[in-house]
């Protein structure tokens, strides 16, 4: 067994096994429908207990690279050509039932409340400074925490844009990346990422959802440069891409240095899986790929407040088409956010909303 465990290290057991037998599937030493180590092979060659090599394959199964079996074991299901894998039955057990439209008596109001009037009281006349640039030092700081002990993204503050809302941040893109480029987004898809492609005059390709995102022939067909996926739950259709899927979007992408995706992982915080969705951001370490967010889910669509992460090499271009730009939040209102984000009352929020669903969907 050459899998290696480290039990002084701060990463749980069950992810350190996760993350190594995952490399293995995607570089193929584990074949599409090729069965897995039994549980209690792994637990006795690696001496951990059985629930700690469970919880690594149900991770695998929740990201789409295996499936289990009824008293069969677990297979690979994850394979580099998508059309041959298929999607895991666990995976589609925990989806929830319809959209979520607000977190209704889940989103503490008053602790909100509480946090502007703190701000109110530390930055008092200040809070009518205009913010310059990209956003607020605050926020982006806070934001980028977050992501880095919630999402598992590392990511600089210089990387981070942040917006009134993600429509805004699709206009800015199509500025930073050009209007002679064709754009591709998911069919059906949430109606105003194509709008706000066609107000900004770009030409638009309609590509055809399967049941695990985009079907892979309209993919190697298309002429687009820009790539819009939303690899969690797309708007209306519910779709989330499978692992093999998303790693067939981070190919099709490294088959030319300009084609560039557009990641939008709308709603992705509310996952019924013990840990956070896999990010194409994140799987393709950053490269060509823009992370676009916002929070009109998880706190208010009121809030108007959204962020994109750029890829290093695209800092400059960002700086040098769009750069002249004020901030469109308000000064007041990127300090509230930040400040509910570094107390931890934010990821709190999350949390509960997603053990009440989780609730609405055992019943």
């Amino acid at each position: 067994m050459k899998y290696v465990i480290d039990k002084n290290s701060k990463t749980p057991i069950y992810v350190q096994l996760y993350e190594q037998i995952k490399n293995d599937i995607v570089n193929g030493v584990y074949g599409y429908n090729t069965k897995l180590p039994s549980k209690r092979f792994m637990s006795e060659e690696l001496q951990i207990s059985v629930i700690t090599v469970e919880h690594t394959y149900v991770m695998l199964c929740d990201e789409g690279y295996a499936d289990s079996r009824q008293r069969s074991g677990y297979f690979v299901t994850y394979s580099p050509d998508e059309s041959f894998s298929v999607p895991s039955s666990r995976r589609k057990s925990l989806m929830p039932h319809g959209h979520i439209t607000s977190l209704d008596d889940t989103f503490p109001f008053s602790v909100y409340a509480k946090t502007m009037r703190k701000i109110l009281s530390i930055y008092s006349e200040d809070i009518f400074t205009k913010c310059e640039g990209s956003g607020c030092i605050e926020l982006k700081t806070a934001i980028c925490r977050y992501l880095s002990r919630s999402r598992g993204i590392s990511v600089r503050e210089e990387q981070l844009v942040i917006g009134a809302g993600a429509e805004y941040l699709y206009g800015i893109i199509v500025q930073m990346l050009g209007k002679k480029r064709i754009y591709a987004v998911e069919n059906p898809s949430y109606e105003k990422i194509e709008q706000v492609y066609g107000a900004n005059g770009v030409e638009i390709e309609l590509l055809p959802l399967g049941e695990n995102g985009i079907k892979s022939e309209a993919l190697s067909k298309t002429k687009a440069s820009v790539l819009h996926i939303t690899p969690y739950r797309s708007f209306p259709s519910g779709v989330t891409a499978t692992a093999s899927k998303k790693n067939e979007y981070i190919r099709w992408k490294n088959k030319s240095e300009n084609r560039i995706i557009v990641e939008d992982d709308f709603e992705s915080e509310f996952t019924l899986r013990a840990t956070a969705e896999e990010t194409v951001f994140s799987l393709s370490k950053g490269e060509g790929v823009i992370y676009v967010n916002t929070f009109s889910k998880t706190i208010s669509p009121a809030v108007r407040i959204a962020y994109m992460i750029l890829p290093e090499n695209m800092i400059e271009a960002y700086k040098k088409t769009v750069g002249f730009y004020s901030c469109t939040v308000p000064y007041f209102n990127q300090l509230v956010l930040a400040q509910f984000i570094e107390n931890g009352d934010f990821e709190r929020s999350v949390n509960r909303a997603r053990r009440k669903l989780r609730k609405s969907v055992e019943k």
